[in-house]
């Protein structure tokens, strides 16, 4: 009984199977797909008819701080073309810049106006950080990105509690007392610009080997050999955005908080409470004193710090 049972079983599945198999091979042979399916008529419509990629046409009187760029020289010309291909088609950092610019540019210039220095090396800033509080590998910081040695040698306070390397306005004026150092080292504002990126000792090791006191002249390493044409790629592209196909309005762009100073020259026990004594909190009070770097200010000295507190309305704050 239990054989007959076990063959009736059997059979049964062997039934079932034979008709899914049917069943399927039956959809596959009566599938018509124009019935299923949408056909694109324009599915061959190329993404060039809405976007393009072109060559940069290169302006013919770059200059940098007013000292020309050999452009007859096709080296030179190759190596231009690079920086502004590169600096155009990255769009969304090129838009960032831009933004930045907006906010940042009216505290770097009149620095620069007030140290002789030309308004071109403010592309430098970019150029150096992009318009950020960065830190380097090599320890390097601030938008000009100050290394702590050269910080302190210049007058700078450099510590765990307070590093005026990311103070805007001091680490603008540093940057201005060392490129007259080095312009007058030097002789040109590019030399200058080099030496900011390499170190003054490199530039003169190189000139000395090479015995070429020009610029555009020098085998210099990747960095610096691309540095000077980064920032004339970059001050063309931000003088002239809408030439390169950006197109901001002024509404799109970042702009300061008014802001007004607070002297101290005592210790600060607690930056939090401090901040709430003005209507802010201590996210704020840093974003506009980033060179306080701990949430107290030990100040064994006495001596006179400016904190910039932003005028209230601006920021929207827990009560």
């Amino acid at each position: 009984m239990k054989i007959i049972k076990s063959i009736l079983m059997i059979c049964g599945v062997l039934f079932i199977g034979s008709t899914l198999i049917f069943a399927v091979q039956q959809g596959h042979l009566s599938y018509e797909p124009e019935k299923h399916m949408t056909v694109d008529e324009n599915s061959d419509k190329s993404v060039a008819e809405e976007y393009r990629i072109t060559a940069i046409e290169i302006p013919a009187d770059l200059n940098f701080a007013g000292e020309k760029v050999p452009q007859e020289d096709p080296e030179i010309m190759e190596r231009i073309d690079r920086e502004f291909l590169v600096n155009t088609y990255w769009q969304s950092n090129a838009v960032l810049l831009m933004k930045r610019a907006n906010k940042y540019f009216p505290v770097i210039e009149p620095i620069l106006a007030k140290n002789g220095i030309p308004d071109d090396f403010k592309y430098l800033a970019v150029a150096e950080s992009g318009l950020q509080n960065v830190v380097s590998p090599a320890g390097a910081a601030g938008f000009w990105q100050i290394m702590k040695g050269t910080g302190k040698e210049y007058g700078l306070e450099v510590n765990s509690n307070v590093d005026e390397r990311y103070h805007l306005g001091l680490a603008t004026q540093l940057a201005c007392e060392y490129l007259k150092k080095n312009k007058e080292k030097f002789g040109t504002w590019t030399l200058a610009a080099a030496s900011y990126n390499a170190g003054a000792g490199a530039i003169n090791r190189y000139m000395g080997i090479q015995q070429e006191t020009d610029y555009y002249n020098l085998l210099l390493g990747e960095e610096t050999g691309r540095y000077v044409f980064r920032i004339l790629a970059i001050k063309e592209i931000l003088t002239h955005p809408e030439k390169y196909g950006f197109e901001l309005g002024k509404e799109d762009l970042y702009a300061n908080v008014p802001t007004f100073d607070v002297k101290i020259d005592k210790p600060v026990e607690d930056f939090a409470t401090f901040a709430k004594g003005y209507g802010i909190n201590y996210k704020v009070l840093k974003r506009h004193n980033p060179w306080l770097r701990e949430p107290h200010l030990n100040n064994a000295s006495g001596k006179e710090y400016t904190i910039e507190i932003p005028e209230k309305g601006y920021y929207t704050v827990s009560r």
